[in-house]
């Protein structure tokens, strides 16, 4: 099933996208990297068209194509009736022409198949009287149906797709032939290859267009006209209901389209609450004109093109017998095991969701609710780090238990000058009794904005400056840094004021041996002044010693 896309690692980029767009989560993550569930994938195509960097490419089979022309059996293509949209102002003619062009036998209009598919809906409602009857055209809804919602199985229309009805008529007409078909769909590739051979490859039209521009063929702008081209509504929503009669007594028909609006409607149709009607279901909202494959879409402009290029009578063709129109569709087990409520609870803790108040739901995982990730998780298709409330509250956490534990007082200021955190030290420093007090308020309240207007100012960074908080009574080693990015000023002050005591009380003490020492030398020199004449010049030698002591004692 996945083999239909892949995965260029390279470009994922673990945004997650993918997951929030895809309707029934089949995409696992690991190594932040983004993997794609065969076993649940409905191939809506939907994480083509949202992933922003182009990680995920549907695989090509034009070189099946290619091969298959040059094996020299005649090769004929259908051409899906979405083609005038995608090909602005190019009729059947001229795409036949440009598509011929590449060896191809012959082209022709996948909506004769339309025409084929839209009556024996007709005959079950009229001839069988079916309850329910949900359209069997869109691969996606059938594999919906099949996957996640079996109960409604009954009510899918046993027959085969327009692709499949065209296939098999041209496969009558043309007995040695192969088909291709081309469309805007990505789920038509695992339609042609599970059932059987009536359809040998498909393209899409970025895979016809590419092929074209490789051969440097050009599709000439001219659109031909036929008024026997009803079928040719089939690709917009509602219309296969625009094909039909529509007059069977007491029955109800609805167009439905997008996987969600699908799910509601199968949910409904599970829970007993429809009956006697017939829906047609597309998994692209806008029908095929909306699928992944559609080169430029306008939903507005592409069902103008289709509205214009259809014809009000059907295509002739003849109608195969109903039996040779069966198609079986059978329960696909998706291989999913679920979760104790107790394995749910540990992970749900594991997530930061201790109490159902916890539970944000937020949806920025991917998943609707948490218990839904937990589930995810438990079935190792999920990572707990894909729950931004939970990384978020870590790291703040984290961040919080740096800031409330570190030694020094920290104070982070917004470009206005207000405080926008403080930390249990700086509120010691500042004699704050609760952060509330200064919160929000300008920082001048408790300390000079001097070197934050400077630091503001000039971008430069003011590093270990010692300051003397006088009205604190405290000395501090003050760094402030700008965060550009964030326009935020982080101060963090070292708390110094014990170490500047101590230098004072060394001062101090210096001070008083110095004058200590100067008492003793004028003690010394009146005593040796005294005896002078008794020792001659050994009261000099005794001045100089003296002197000496002194300017040793001043120079500690």
């Amino acid at each position: 099933m996945a083999e239909c896309i892949t995965l260029k690692k390279s470009n994922c980029k673990n945004c997650y996208k993918c997951i929030r767009h895809c309707p029934v989560k089949s995409i696992r993550f690991s190594a932040n990297q983004a993997h794609i569930i065969g076993d649940e994938c409905i191939l809506c195509g939907h994480c083509l068209v949202v992933c922003p960097q182009n990680a995920k490419e549907i695989n090509s089979e034009r070189e099946k194509a290619k091969v298959l022309i040059q094996s020299g059996a005649p090769v004929y293509a259908s051409l899906a009736p979405s083609f005038i949209a995608n090909y602005g102002g190019a009729g059947i003619e001229a795409m036949r022409e440009a598509i011929m062009k590449l060896g191809f036998k012959g082209v022709e209009e996948t909506a004769i198949g339309a025409t084929i598919v839209k009556r024996e809906y007709e005959r079950l409602i009229k001839e069988e009287k079916r309850d329910i009857v949900i359209s069997s055209c869109c691969h996606s809804v059938n594999l919906l149906i099949q996957k996640y919602f079996p109960a409604t199985l009954p009510y899918l229309a046993d027959v085969l797709s327009p692709m499949q009805a065209h296939c098999s008529e041209l496969k009558k007409r043309h007995p040695d032939c192969k088909t291709v078909f081309i469309g805007p769909c990505v789920s038509k590739k695992n339609e042609a290859e599970k059932y059987g051979d009536l359809v040998d490859a498909v393209l899409t039209f970025e895979e016809l267009s590419q092929w074209l521009a490789d051969e440097r063929i050009e599709i000439q702008k001219s659109c031909d006209s036929s008024d026997e081209s009803r079928a040719r509504f089939f690709p917009t929503t509602g219309g296969i209901l625009k094909t039909m009669a529509l007059d069977a007594p007491d029955y109800s028909y609805l167009a439905i389209d997008g996987v969600e609006n699908c799910i509601a409607a199968l949910k409904d149709i599970e829970s007993g609450k429809a009956h006697n009607c017939f829906i047609e279901m597309s998994a692209c909202v806008g029908s095929c004109i909306g699928g992944p494959s559609m080169e430029n879409r306008s939903v507005v402009r592409d069902y103008a093109a289709v509205s214009d290029y259809a014809g009000r009578k059907d295509f002739e063709v003849a109608q195969p017998s109903s039996q040779t129109l069966r198609k079986h569709f059978e329960v696909i087990d998706k291989h999913v095991v679920m979760p104790t409520e107790t394995e749910l609870a540990s992970v749900l803790r594991q997530m930061g969701k201790n109490r159902k108040e916890d539970e944000l739901n937020c949806g920025s995982c991917g998943y609707n609710t948490c218990r839904e990730k937990a589930i995810a998780i438990l079935q190792g298709k999920a990572e707990i780090s894909m729950c931004l409330p939970f990384l978020k509250d870590k790291a703040e956490s984290f961040s919080d238990s740096i800031v409330n534990n570190t030694p020094n007082g920290i104070i982070v200021l917004n470009d206005k000058l207000e405080v926008q955190q403080i930390n249990r030290v700086a509120m010691q420093i500042t004699n704050l009794r609760s952060e509330m007090d200064i919160l929000g308020e300008q920082v001048v309240r408790i300390l000079n904005p001097r070197v934050f207007m400077q630091v503001l100012q000039t971008g430069r960074s003011v590093h270990n400056q010692r300051v003397n908080l006088i009205e604190y009574k405290r000395y501090v080693e003050q760094t402030v840094v700008l965060d550009s990015a964030s326009k935020l000023l982080i101060c963090i002050m070292r708390d110094v004021t014990d170490e500047e005591k101590a230098r004072s009380d060394k001062e101090e003490m210096n001070r008083r041996t110095v004058e200590t020492a100067d008492k003793v030398v004028d003690k010394q020199m009146r005593i040796v002044q005294e005896i002078a004449s008794l020792l001659g010049e050994t009261a000099a030698e005794t001045k100089i010693a003296l002197t000496k002591l002194k300017d040793s004692i001043q120079n500690e």
